[in-house]
């Protein structure tokens, strides 16, 4: 029986005297010419790399932690079957550690004029824009002794998107939401700006909502329902310096921002408000206007998945400017930062006036939790003085965030799962009290 494949490469190899191996393949070849002949034909019925045709498809976006497929369909327009492995690289990011290997390499073959397709998942790591490497291909000769090798750029952007954790609080947020809105049985009591209905008096209304023109009318004292107002203006402003580059967890504090920022905009557009996004360290990395409300929160999250910390000072005077442009009329700022002294009492302070003056100011900032476990560690001197510096880090905070409300700012202070329920609730509260 006729052997082929590498077992016919042994077997010539078998009959070549030991002495002759040293010089390599030159060598072999030169005394062996069955098996010159045999490499030779087998490179020649190797399917040619540089004719093949190749194309992408697939998906274009996903969230963090989410999976992309992208199909590479790769054409033979040659008269010989392609017989091949095929490696797609991406960026080192586009996968779980240690799982590269396993996913961008493929074993496939393509008979004459036909085309196959392979699908490579990714699983990304970080945001932002992934963008497809070359593609190597590795032709085989019908017994394996030869190949042909080459690479080609078949372009492909895949954007890894914010993963919006925070998104599992939205049904109980809209709930309180439609309470405010007296969509449910459950009224409010005499808050908001604009009136909706008349109501019998119960204990606990505020008694400046009553109606007393109404309850002369009639046998019961009512009182006025009112709902919380509409088509208010909000500009989320993120800061993308230095500050947000610090790690909490796993991620850095702009992410958490991000989270709690997506959250507030899914619950305000629900609410008949208009979200404006501005990003700003030194000039604005990311500007977001006059989306309707079936389209703020895609538009977030796309221009979001490309931020990254800036390792430079925030201008505050620069992003005070800025906002006051992007918000010509009263509207309500929100404003992801630190809560750190330094950039605060110099940075922000000083200009905080121009803000509070004309709008609604609330400063959103990211706790660290392991501050608060370490402000609670006993047993050990070591332990001792990372309580006391904890301590004394948290005793900063409060008193800058006691800066920012003496000048009239509502200020949020919580840890990354804590802060986006946190900032949607005193979104909730400031538009209950009518302070939108």
């Amino acid at each position: 029986m006729a052997l082929t494949g590498r077992a016919a490469l042994i077997a010539a190899l078998g009959s070549v005297p030991i002495g002759i191996w040293d010089p390599g393949w030159t060598g072999i070849l030169a005394v062996n010419a069955p098996l010159a002949a045999a490499c030779a034909c087998d490179f020649a019925l190797a399917a040619p790399v540089r004719r093949l045709g190749l194309s992408r498809s697939g998906d274009t976006s996903a969230r963090l932690g989410d999976t992309a497929d992208v199909t590479l369909t790769v054409t033979n327009p040659s008269g010989r079957p392609l017989r091949a492995r095929l490696r797609d690289a991406w960026p080192p990011s586009s996968w779980q550690p240690g799982t590269e290997t396993a996913a961008s390499r493929h074993s496939l073959t393509v008979p004459p004029g036909e085309r196959r397709r392979v699908t490579t998942r990714l699983r990304p790591t970080r945001r932002g824009d992934r963008q497809a490497d070359r593609v190597t291909i590795r032709s085989y000769g019908p017994l394996g002794l030869f190949t042909r090798q080459g690479t080609h750029r078949v372009p492909w952007t895949v954007r890894v998107l914010p993963p919006f954790t925070s998104r599992k609080h939205l049904p109980s947020k809209l709930s309180r939401l439609r309470e405010l809105d007296g969509r449910t049985s459950v009224l409010t009591r005499g808050e908001g700006t604009e009136f909706d209905s008349l109501r019998e008096y119960v204990p606990g209304d505020d008694t400046r909502s009553i109606d007393w023109r109404a309850t002369a009318r009639q046998s019961t004292v009512a009182v006025r329902t009112w709902r919380p107002e509409r088509d208010r203006h909000i500009l989320v402003v993120l800061d993308t310096g230095r500050t947000s580059a610090g790690r909490v967890g796993d991620a850095p504090r702009l992410d958490a921002s991000m989270d709690a920022a997506l959250l507030l905009a899914a619950l305000a557009s629900r609410a008949g408000d208009r979200v404006d996004l501005l990003a700003y360290d030194r000039r604005v990395r990311a500007l977001t206007q006059g989306r309707t409300a079936g389209d703020v929160l895609p538009s977030l999250v796309n221009a979001m998945a490309t931020l990254e910390p800036e390792l430079v000072e925030t201008d505050a005077r620069g992003l005070t400017a800025t906002a006051l442009r992007s918000a010509p009329r009263r509207s309500l700022i929100v404003l992801l930062t630190t809560l750190d002294a330094a950039p605060i009492e110099e940075g922000l302070l000083p200009v905080l006036p121009q803000l509070t003056q004309r709008h609604t100011v609330l400063v959103a900032s990211v706790a660290d939790p392991h501050v608060s476990s370490m402000a609670e560690a006993r047993g050990h001197t070591d332990a001792v003085y990372e309580a006391a510096a904890a301590a004394q880090a948290q005793s900063e905070r409060r008193r800058t965030a006691d800066q920012l409300r003496r000048h009239g700012v509502t200020v949020v202070d919580a840890t990354p799962d804590e802060l986006p329920p946190a900032l949607a609730d005193a979104y909730l509260e400031l538009k209950t009290a009518g302070r939108l």
